[in-house]
């Protein structure tokens, strides 16, 4: 078996065989006969990236959506369009926000998500109830909108000692900034729901750099081998920092990494709320009817540096900038809702206030002074503290006291008139 330039196979790739024996089954099987296409259209993405409403805000013809047989997407109800455009308004308002606390000194760090609000809303509302999300650093608004408090949230970039939420109460896991370790937690949670026999999709979050690193070889192939429910999902936003994605891969896309590990990939505008709904809930579709892990590569952009203590400048172009601008995903929905008589002025007002009143909670929340203990350095390292940390408490504790002597015993001569 070969496969052409165009993605298309030179002979058929499923044929009537005898049953292969348990644990020995080839996993996209099922999912390449009820799609009626070879093994290699079924993993290999789609020849073009699926777009269905374009920079302009309007609809594309469906010859231009970027579809084919086994990838072809049908348009997201009118309720779920609206509740994402909710989600981008408040994402947009939120990033801005945060920004400006940075600078005030109210957060320690932000990494900023402005322009990539589409992945991080699709992401989260393609996802039940009992599903799991596990976000990078970046993906802030996709924890919120999962449901997670929005000054919980940003705990961890206040410079805080936790991560700011309940995991296990929202099914979303703690924002990671090591680079990657949350596609193994996320594998790790879909392993053990399928061993309890769990009705549970995990949505993987990472971005292109991730893709470069151990930890997304051994996440992939663990999901490929036992057969699990996960969809890694991919935010291309062109840059690991500041190495481009030239010097990162040379693949066709990044899509294209899932056929190395016998999965489906498929590559999506990241600009494009809808067509992220469709392809996202597809998706989460086929991982929880058994078809195995998916791959979902976005291509979307980071407007804004890496972090506050980035300086974008040293490694792109204005110019590059100003392209990305033109297919913003929130004007973009906003043309495209508008056009179809969906969104009014009056749910444009409700929805702008909802975002102000999240920008108001940030800002009273973050603005509060939050009592610290040092020893919370060691409660919360082991279950049961080893002797070196019992020492290192113990030091600790000896020091605050003796920092703090000299201010009684002065109080004390104060308050006895020597």
């Amino acid at each position: 078996m070969t496969i052409s330039a165009d993605h298309t196979a030179q002979e058929p790739a499923i044929k009537d065989t005898a049953p292969q024996p348990a644990g020995q089954q080839d996993p996209a099987s099922e999912a390449v006969h009820k799609f009626g296409i070879t093994a290699e259209d079924y993993m290999l993405p789609a020849r073009h990236q699926i777009q269905m409403v374009g920079p302009d805000g309007t609809l594309n013809p469906h010859t231009e959506q970027g579809t084919q047989p086994g990838h072809e997407y049908g348009l997201p109800s009118d309720t779920e369009l609206l509740a994402a455009y909710e989600q981008l308004v408040v994402g947009r308002r939120v990033n801005d926000q945060n920004s400006a606390l940075v600078r005030q000194g109210r957060m320690a760090v932000y990494p900023s998500s402005h322009g990539q609000e589409a992945c991080q809303v699709a992401a989260a509302l393609c996802l039940a109830e009992g599903d799991w999300l596990f976000p990078t650093y970046r993906d802030s608004v996709a924890v919120m909108a999962r449901g997670v408090d929005p000054v919980q949230t940003m705990t961890l970039f206040r410079g805080d000692w936790h991560g700011g939420y309940d995991p296990a109460e929202h099914k979303v896991g703690i924002q990671c900034t090591p680079l990657t370790t949350q596609l193994l937690h996320g594998v790790g949670v879909a392993h053990a729901a399928k061993l309890r026999g769990e009705d549970t999709v995990v949505l993987a979050m990472c971005g292109d750099g991730a893709t470069s690193e151990g930890d997304f070889h051994e996440a992939l192939n663990f999901a490929a081998v036992f057969h699990l429910p996960v969809v890694f999902f991919v935010q291309n936003n062109q840059y690991a920092i500041s190495v481009p994605l030239a010097h990162q891969s040379v693949a066709p896309s990044l899509a294209h990494k899932a056929v190395g590990y016998g999965m489906a990939g498929e590559r999506v505008d990241g600009n494009d709320v809808v067509a992220l709904l469709a392809v996202l809930g597809r998706a989460v579709k086929l991982a929880r009817e058994g078809s195995g892990p998916l791959l979902v590569e976005a291509h979307t952009y980071r407007m804004q540096a890496h972090t506050n203590a980035d300086d974008a400048t040293r490694y792109r172009q204005d110019s590059e900038v100003a392209e990305w601008v033109a297919k913003d995903p929130l004007s973009r929905m906003q043309t495209y809702l508008s056009g179809r008589g969906l969104l009014d002025n009056a749910a444009a007002d409700r929805i702008a206030g909802k975002a102000e009143a999240v920008a108001t909670q940030l800002r009273d929340g973050l603005g509060e002074d939050v009592p610290v203990d040092p020893q919370d350095l060691f409660n919360h390292v082991f279950s049961t503290p080893t002797q070196q940390l019992k020492e290192q408490s113990a030091m600790l504790a000896d020091e605050l006291a003796r920092d703090a002597a000299p201010t009684s015993a002065a109080s004390i001569a104060k308050g006895s008139g020597k």
